[in-house]
């Protein structure tokens, strides 16, 4: 099981292998100074819920793990910090800023709206607030991630991670750009091939085909900030963002297990599995 930091807002393990799983939005763990409005059970269907049951076996395989145990929607570390959304805060933001198509869609470093556009706070945000939520949640994770991926680069010249995601089964009006599109199983993102190389995102998609699931790669999901932030595929630094569609092991309106949640569990096992047998992505390249 994953060592538990001395604050709440982290989980993780150091494993000994070139593999390195990330899970930024399956938090559930809400601070009492969040101050949402909206209901706590809409704001819950959008965490990557149970995402970190799925991939429990991670430890065994001897890779290392890192989960947040906020949610997403307090801050979301998949977002760069030039992703903060202006209009949620009472006051001019001192650091720079960017109009990227998250923030445009309400889901910058801090979240405006939940997926069907409903507004989770009913005031303004102090800037302090905001850099409290950065100071103790956004920098954190980013730190432990970079250590976890230099250790396993260190020990092995080379690091595969994954970085761990569950989607909705149908688009809602602003969850991504192509509002109400029904999912595949699994969608693959490697930003175009830019932060992983093409061979290893293809192979990961020919085998889970393979078993039968659906898989699309860089559509609709490319991959964010912790992909991007620390791939260099010419180093042997390789980031592929994981999405799993939640039809596929739990009911979306409950929250509850379905009865594929052991299959889907089996099947990520398998696949990495499968995977790290073939060698170091420059023997498959």
């Amino acid at each position: 099981m994953p060592h538990r930091t001395a604050t709440p807002a982290l989980a993780w393990s150091e494993g000994t292998s070139p593999l390195v799983f990330d899970s930024p939005h399956s938090g559930t763990s809400y601070p009492p100074g969040f101050a949402y409005a909206c209901p706590l059970a809409a704001l819950r269907r959008v965490e990557d819920t149970h995402v970190e049951r799925l991939y429990r076996f991670v430890p065994e395989l001897g890779a290392s793990w890192l989960e947040a145990l906020f949610p997403r929607s307090y801050i979301d570390v998949n977002r760069a910090l030039t992703d903060m959304d202006p209009t949620l805060l009472a006051e001019p933001w001192p650091d720079p800023v960017e109009e990227s198509g998250k923030v445009r869609l309400g889901k910058g470093l801090i979240w405006r709206t939940l997926d069907d556009g409903t507004p989770i706070y009913s005031r303004p945000m102090t800037a302090e607030e905001a850099r409290q939520r950065i100071d103790q949640c956004w920098r954190p994770y980013h730190e432990r991630l970079e250590h976890l991926l230099n250790a396993a680069y260190r020990r092995h010249g080379w690091v595969l991670h994954i970085n761990c995601h569950s989607m909705p089964a149908v688009a809602g009006p602003f969850s991504t750009e192509f509002p109400g599109e029904t999912h595949a199983d699994f969608v693959l993102g490697d930003r175009d091939h830019s932060t992983a190389a093409a061979d290893i995102t293809e192979r990961m998609a020919t085998w889970l085909r393979q078993q039968g699931y659906s898989v699309m790669v860089n559509h609709p999901y490319k991959g964010v900030e912790l992909v991007r932030r620390y791939s260099n595929p010419a180093q042997g630094r390789h980031s592929i963002q994981l999405e799993i569609n939640k039809r596929l092991y739990m009911d979306e309106d409950t929250l509850a297990l379905n009865d594929g949640f052991a299959r889907t569990q089996a099947t990520l096992r398998q696949l990495f599995e499968a995977l790290t047998a073939e060698g170091a992505p420059g023997q498959l390249a």
